[in-house]
């Protein structure tokens, strides 16, 4: 199983590029100047025009200058773009001021700046804006200038009506920052825990890849010691038994005749088709059982007998690392005992993995296999280096998934308490000859 870092995974630094607040600020420009052409020229309002271009042309300036100052491409610091974005909400404000405070419908623009830090900035950048837009909106309840509006006499609306007005702004800005933040942290988790599944296949490939290195090398270094061996066999029959040297080239000898061996089984076992490419079900369940047996835990392997022959699969890494994270998670939970059973006829291969510990919490029963998702036993056992990501299951699923299989969780039937994890493959699917790698990747 591949190690990742918590900081690496779990929280990921958050960057929003300049170019993208420069596009939205220019937006909120445009939008701002096209608003007050339509109330002065189309429907004839009586609006502070020069405030309000001022405060517009302010913005357009300094969008100027952060376009020329620095790369448009640059990714600024989360606190930067928070700055860029509080500096929207005082805009807006300001413009709000001059045309009506909340009675003016475009009031709800509020919402905007503190939806895009939803999606993009830490939470806590999130609050400090929303509470901003608040402030803000509170003080254009009490400080403002009338509302733009045709006749002598100004439109006046009821204070119930300004408040109703207020409180809906307060109450959109928190739900539906909320509802953002979420949507878009879980894409996130989801994100990265697809980054650490690609990390370990990854890693596989690699070993994988060496398998082949070892084949060329025993192939390459196979000449030059065959040479060695038939030199030193040659000089060793040559000198008299009593020489020195007689001892010396024995040794030569014995030890050239042992890297021969040593690469013939290198290239034995790098070849197709080689002994342990394919595997019985048995054969797997013991290979993934093997480390788990010094922990203390009583692992009970049971095969039943079926009509049909033993399955026989390619050894596949994601079938190896999604039982065997499934298995390893078994010993960690139970108390005392954990049980392999497998099954197959013509039709299914099986493999259920049980234990005797507290099992899988209602409320995380449907959940489980999500990233990030993880309860432990105790305060010392999260508190610990192996606490985990909650990413091992998840992995182990989306592995296990894509080779065909279907996982289930479920726990035991009471009186028994423990978890059970059915894993349930097409028999012609298991015992495919040949894996395609991107199938897993």
């Amino acid at each position: 199983m591949t190690e990742i870092a918590a900081p690496d995974v779990r929280h990921p630094r958050r960057y929003v590029r300049l170019d993208t607040i420069l596009r939205l600020r220019w937006l909120a420009v445009l939008g701002q100047l096209a608003t007050i052409f339509i109330v002065v020229q189309g429907l004839e309002f009586d609006v502070p025009v020069i405030p309000c271009v001022a405060i517009i042309s302010l913005s357009a300036l300094l969008n100027l200058m952060l376009q020329t100052a620095f790369n448009p491409m640059r990714r600024l610091e989360p606190a930067y773009a928070a700055a860029l974005l509080a500096l929207n909400i005082v805009e807006l404000a300001g413009l709000l001021f001059f045309t009506g405070g909340l009675q003016n419908p475009f009031s709800f623009l509020f919402l905007a700046p503190v939806l895009i830090s939803a999606t993009a900035l830490p939470i806590r950048l999130t609050i400090a804006l929303g509470a901003l837009a608040i402030a803000c909106a509170s003080a254009l309840v009490f400080y403002h200038m009338p509302l733009p509006w045709e006749g002598d006499e100004p439109l006046v609306l009821p204070p119930i009506y300004l408040f109703g007005v207020w409180l809906s702004i307060v109450v959109a800005i928190g739900v539906t920052s909320l509802y953002a933040f979420q949507v878009t942290e879980e894409a996130r988790k989801l994100s990265d825990a697809l980054a650490a599944t690609e990390l370990v296949l990854t890693r596989e490939q690699h070993l994988t890849q060496l398998d082949g290195l070892a084949a060329a090398a025993a192939h390459e270094l196979g000449t030059p010691l065959s040479t060695i061996f038939l030199i030193s066999r040659e000089l060793e029959r040559n000198v008299n038994g009593n020489n020195p040297l007689a001892s010396d080239l024995k040794t030569l000898r014995e030890q050239a005749q042992r890297c021969r061996d040593i690469l013939a089984k290198i290239t034995q076992l790098s070849s197709t088709g080689a002994p342990f490419d394919r595997m019985p079900l048995s054969t797997l369940i013991e290979e993934l059982v093997a480390p788990h047996r010094d922990f203390g835990i009583n692992i009970k392997v049971r095969i039943a007998v079926a009509g049909t022959r033993e399955p026989v699969g390619t050894r596949n890494p994601a079938i190896l690392y999604g039982v065997g994270n499934i298995l390893e998670n078994a010993v960690d939970f139970a108390r005392t005992t954990v049980e392999v059973n497998a099954w197959w006829n013509t039709e299914t291969v099986e493999i259920v993995v049980s234990d005797d510990g507290p099992g899988i919490a209602p409320d995380m029963l449907n959940r489980i296999g999500e990233p990030y998702l993880s309860r432990r036993r105790s305060a010392d056992e999260a508190q610990s280096e192996h606490h985990g990501l909650g990413l091992g299951v998840f992995i182990a699923r989306t592995l296990l998934e894509r080779t065909g299989a279907k996982v289930s969780f479920t726990n035991r039937t009471f009186p028994d308490h423990g978890a059970v994890v059915q894993i349930a493959w097409p028999r012609s699917r298991f015992e495919a000859n040949e894996i395609d790698a991107e199938s897993v990747i």
